[in-house]
């Protein structure tokens, strides 16, 4: 696994939930040249983005209760932390929101999105094996 992915406070992923994986798909790997394999992470096909066979990101359509909510489609980058519940329990009183989780995602980790006092947002993301 990445040092991102094992380092807290580090940029450890971005991804991406879209209407048209497809059209998304085919721009990336025209404009920036990630090469692309599809796989199946527990919520249906996820695309993952590699560099020199590398991962680098990943891209999902975007869940129907996101779109019901007006969700745009967009990159969302993940901070590695240590505890995403502990993280998580700070933010209300920090000024920000929890917007979703904590949730366990399966065969990768516990994560939850949050937004800071400015309206940003961004995930948090404890990986699952940070040692594979």
């Amino acid at each position: 696994m990445d040092e991102r992915m094992k380092t807290h406070g580090a940029v450890g992923w971005s991804d991406m939930l879209t209407d048209d994986v497809e059209k998304a798909r085919d721009f990336y790997a025209s404009v920036i040249g990630w090469e692309t394999e599809v796989m199946d992470v527990g919520m249906g096909p996820y695309t993952v983005f590699k560099a020199g066979g590398q991962p680098v990101a990943g891209m999902m359509t975007k869940p129907p209760e996101a779109a019901a909510m007006g969700a745009p489609n967009g990159w969302t980058s993940y901070v590695t932390v240590d505890d995403v519940d502990a993280c998580t329990a700070k933010v209300a009183s920090a000024g920000g929101a929890v917007l979703n989780g904590p949730v366990d995602i399966p065969a990768v980790g516990r994560m939850a999105i949050i937004q800071d006092p400015t309206g940003g947002v961004i995930g948090i993301m404890k990986y699952e094996n940070p040692e594979g």
